[in-house]
């Protein structure tokens, strides 16, 4: 018998209140160890690839799906999905596009680039944590992961 396990999801978002918000609302479902946080494309990058000072698994761990913002400063969530997609060690992680942007244009590129899902966020808090009680509950409880 297969045992779901908690997710592990990284956040690349730029905005600090939205990062807040995220984690608090992933809280209600998650435990906070299994919510990481990254500011941009290029520090999720990092991460991905386990540069300094993402090189401990321990605190740091492989996600399991990708939350990613796509106006973000240094290198952008269309880069850097480019980039994820593009690399054979990552392109079988999940990402979601979780922005404010709900332009068709951004929706059907990113989609043609890869993308697993693409989500406006939410206006208020509670439509935050039905968000994230939708995406725990489809990517933890209904699909098979890849390992």
């Amino acid at each position: 018998m297969f045992v779901k396990k908690p997710i592990n999801i990284l956040v690349a978002e730029d905005d600090d209140d939205d990062k807040l918000l995220i984690i608090k609302a992933f809280q209600k479902t998650l435990p906070k160890e299994n919510v990481t946080c990254v500011e941009d494309g290029e520090a999720l990058l990092q991460y991905l690839n386990r540069s300094a000072p993402f090189d401990d698994l321990t605190n740091y761990p492989v996600p399991d799906i990708i939350l990613l913002d796509l106006n973000m400063p240094r290198k952008d969530g269309r880069t850097a999905l480019a980039e994820i997609k593009s690399h054979e060690d990552f392109k079988k992680i999940p990402v979601i596009i979780f922005t404010t942007s709900n332009l068709k244009d951004d929706i059907e590129i990113t989609y043609k680039m890869g993308s697993n899902s693409y989500i406006t966020k939410p206006g208020s808090f509670e439509g935050l944590v039905k968000v994230a009680k939708e995406i725990e509950n489809y990517w933890s409880k209904t699909v098979m992961l890849p390992i």
